[in-house]
């Protein structure tokens, strides 16, 4: 296959994904019990102590369906949605926070969930692939035991139960860590920078934490199976040092699988952005998306969750084109 076919075929798929996953994002809050208009008039008909007329409100939801994005058929709506979205990018008003775009909402919370979730993930990857290498080429002596039952120690437990453990103990019983963080706005000085750090802290070590077990076992498992293959065989008896074998020949395969699984990881920031920042009071992407599901708010669920296909969409991509410059295997085919 040439080059040209192939990242023709990885394009289309690419297109394909963010076509199916709009189009899921645009029918599942319909499905929702919850109507966004009739709960908005609401509101405002309790403000008005009930005194507004049928006709205003009729009127008012002819505007309310039309800004939104909601007048006329399905079908209708669906055009509409797929021209505000893929064309001009643009959700609309949040129904929360009228008259505030959505767009302008996830400006604001996109560089904290990147912030932290990014670079959370980035360091369980390097630590657990770190340790997982040294515990793999080493796994026949106790100390390479211990690393490993460390990964089988953290792995298994769920996301939520560690988050509220490490508050607990990093928060509560020994208060290092503030149970309930503030996180300045307005123009960064060197002192908001040091709260913002310092306070964005906890949830990071949870995410690392999370992310770390399953980095141990992983990278053992691949580390363990390449020291075994001819080619590492033939380096120890040219001689070369354990250094080198590990370093040159076992790691440099063996991370292949884990380039992909850091892509994905990192293409999914958001999915692990809902619980880390309720759990932990952080203001990024997941509040917005909470706010959003119990309110009824279409807008911002279709912006959230429509930058999270496109970020996953994106990774897959970015690793269909990067990966044969990795591994010569898949270049010669």
């Amino acid at each position: 296959m040439g080059v040209v076919a192939y990242v023709a075929k990885r394009f289309g798929l690419y297109l394909a994904v963010l076509f199916i996953g709009l189009t899921i994002t645009f029918l599942l809050p319909r499905l929702m019990p919850i109507n966004p208009v009739d709960g908005y008039i609401g509101q405002i008909q309790s403000r008005a102590s009930g005194t507004l007329t049928p006709e205003a409100i009729a009127e008012m939801r002819r505007n309310l369906e039309e800004l939104y994005g909601l007048k006329g058929d399905l079908l209708t709506q669906y055009l509409s949605y797929l021209k505000r979205v893929v064309i001009d990018f643009d959700f609309g008003p949040s129904f929360t926070y009228y008259p505030q775009s959505v767009s302008t909402m996830i400006v604001t919370a996109l560089p904290w969930t990147l912030g932290l979730l990014l670079t959370a993930t980035v360091i369980a990857w390097l630590l657990g692939n770190m340790v997982g290498l040294v515990a793999g080429y080493f796994h026949k002596r106790k100390a390479a035991s211990i690393l490993e039952f460390v990964g089988i120690l953290l792995y298994p437990i769920p996301y939520y139960i560690l988050a509220v453990t490490v508050l607990l103990t990093l928060a509560y019983i020994f208060p290092i860590f503030p149970l309930s963080p503030t996180f300045p706005v307005g123009q960064m000085t060197p002192e908001k920078v040091g709260m913002i750090i310092y306070n964005s802290l906890l949830p990071a070590i949870t995410l690392v934490l999370a992310g770390f077990g399953w980095n141990i076992l992983s990278m053992k498992a691949l580390a363990v199976a390449t020291a075994e293959e001819p080619y590492v065989t033939y380096a120890r008896l040219k001689g070369a040092s354990n250094w080198t074998r590990m370093t040159r020949y076992v790691f440099r395969n063996a991370l292949l699988p884990q380039v992909t699984a850091l892509a994905l990881s990192l293409g999914m920031v958001f999915n692990g952005a809902l619980l880390t920042e309720i759990i932990f009071s952080y203001p990024g992407i997941g509040l917005i998306m909470r706010t959003a599901a119990t309110g009824g708010d279409y807008n911002v669920l279709y912006g959230a969750i429509t930058l999270s296909i496109l970020a996953v969409a994106t990774a897959g991509l970015v690793i269909d084109l990067i990966y044969p410059l990795l591994d010569p295997r898949i270049r010669r085919k």
